[in-house]
C-alpha cells in the first residue's frame, strides 16, 4: 500500500504554493501527491516538480458534471477526454468521478441507468489511455447532502454493471462511516471492485487517529486482503499540517512498504 498526500485538504490552510506543497510531502518520504481541480493548477509545474522530486501524482478529478444526468452525457465524456489529457501530462493512472447530486422529479432508477450507460460509454476511452476512473460514493449526512451515491452495496452493483477493468470503486473512509458504518465487513467483501482509498477520521474528518475510527485494524483489514494501491490522505488537520503527516508515520507507516522515515 501506498500513501498518497491530498496537497488540498492537508495543506489547504498552510498558504503553501502547490510547489511547496509537493516537495514537503516529498521531503517527509510520500511516495505520491493528488489533487482535486487539475484545471486551476499549472500542470507543466507539477510535472516538472514531481519529477524533481521522485514523487507521482496518484489522482486528479475529472470535471464535476452530472453522470445521472443523462442530457449531460456528452458534456461528462468531454470533460472525461480532457482530464484523460491531464492525466497524461501529469503521468497519473487514476481520476477520480463524482456522480452528481439526485435529480428532484426523476426515478432513482433512470439515473442509475444513466450513471451506467454514460461509465460504460467512458471505459473504451479509459481502455485505451491505461486509466482508471473511481466513482466516489460521498455521505449525504454531514458533507454533501442531496448527492446520489452513497452506500458501498449500489456502487458495487453499478461499477458491476460497468463491468470493466478500468472502472472502479474509490472507497472513502470517513464517508462511508458517516453512511453506513460495518467498514471492515464492507471492504472485504467488495475488493472485487475497490480501487482506491481515501481516509480521514470522525467527526471533524481530521487526521487519522483523532476520532472513533480504529485506523490500525481498517489499514491491517485493507493490507490483509492483498491490496498494493493508494490510501489517499484526504483530512483536514486539526493541527499543523506537516506534524499531523509525521505524526501519521509515525503510527501507521508500518502499514505501507517500504515505510517513510517521519522525519
Amino acid at each position: 500500500m501506498k500513501f498518497s498526500v491530498s496537497l488540498g485538504a492537508v495543506f489547504g490552510g498552510s498558504g503553501m504554493s502547490t510547489e511547496e506543497k509537493i516537495r514537503k510531502s516529498a521531503e517527509l518520504g510520500f511516495p505520491a501527491i493528488e489533487f482535486w481541480a487539475w484545471w486551476n493548477e499549472d500542470l507543466e509545474l507539477v510535472a516538472r516538480v514531481t519529477k524533481e522530486c521522485g514523487i507521482a501524482v496518484a489522482s486528479v478529478c475529472t470535471r464535476f458534471v452530472s453522470l445521472v444526468d443523462a442530457a449531460r452525457r456528452a458534456e461528462y465524456i468531454e470533460g472525461l477526454r480532457e482530464s484523460i489529457e491531464a492525466a497524461r501530462r501529469l503521468g497519473c493512472r487514476y481520476l477520480i468521478s463524482q456522480t452528481g447530486d439526485e435529480l428532484a422529479g426523476v426515478d432513482r432508477s433512470e439515473q442509475a441507468a444513466s450513471l451506467v450507460a454514460g461509465l460504460k460509454e467512458a471505459a473504451p476511452l479509459l481502455e485505451a489511455a491505461g486509466v482508471t476512473l473511481v466513482v466516489e460514493p460521498l455521505n449525504t449526512r454531514v458533507n454533501h447532502p442531496g448527492y446520489f451515491l452513497q452506500t458501498t452495496e449500489e456502487a458495487a452493483a453499478l461499477i458491476g454493471e460497468v463491468n470493466s477493468p478500468n472502472v472502479k470503486v474509490l472507497y472513502d473512509v470517513y464517508h462511508q462511516q458517516v453512511t453506513e458504518g460495518n467498514l471492515i465487513p464492507n471492504i472485504r467483501a467488495n475488493m472485487d471492485v475497490i480501487d482506491y482509498f481515501h481516509i480521514a477520521d470522525h467527526p471533524g474528518r481530521h487526521e487519522i487517529g483523532t476520532g472513533e475510527i480504529n485506523y490500525g485494524n481498517v489499514l491491517r483489514a485493507i493490507q490483509e486482503t492483498g491490496f498494493a494501491g493508494y490510501i489517499g490522505l484526504e483530512y483536514f488537520p486539526s493541527a499543523e499540517a506537516t506534524e499531523t503527516l509525521r505524526q501519521l508515520l509515525r503510527s501507521y507507516g508500518s502499514f505501507v512498504q517500504p515505510a517513510p522515515a517521519a522525519t
